[in-house]
């Protein structure tokens, strides 16, 4: 069982970026972002599997990068141009699993979580 511990999370100005991290316990290959703001689904943003492939939510393509250092665990989310509804809070996951195609954006498919950081977007 890896544990998942967010960072980076905070209060920004619409048109903002933020950089979340997320460190692992130990070494998965297929991590992802997902949200979840008040009232609705928790939703996949990003994810990157151990070729270092991504997947991108239509939402936030061209404004999120995902990336991960495997040496250290940590895997990262890049966010710019922030939009008030980005506002969310934003967890970690990951799966012990390969696919054999791009990393899924499906919340059943992870079985390991954080806890989440806030970001809110103004």
């Amino acid at each position: 069982h890896v544990q998942l511990v967010e960072s980076g999370g905070g209060s920004v100005q619409a048109g903002g970026s933020l950089r979340l991290s997320c460190t692992a316990s130990l070494y998965v290959g297929c991590m992802g972002w997902f949200r979840q703001a008040p009232g609705k689904e928790r939703e996949g943003v990003a994810a990157i599997d151990s070729e270092r492939r991504t997947s991108y939510a239509d939402s936030v393509k061209g404004r999120v990068t995902i990336s991960k250092d495997n040496a250290m665990s940590i895997l990262y989310l890049q966010l710019i141009n922030l939009k008030p509804e980005d506002t969310a809070m934003y967890y970690c996951a990951a799966v012990d699993r390969r696919y054999t195609r791009y990393p899924p954006l499906t919340r059943d498919e992870y079985t390991n979580w954080g806890r989440g950081t806030q970001v809110t977007v103004s």
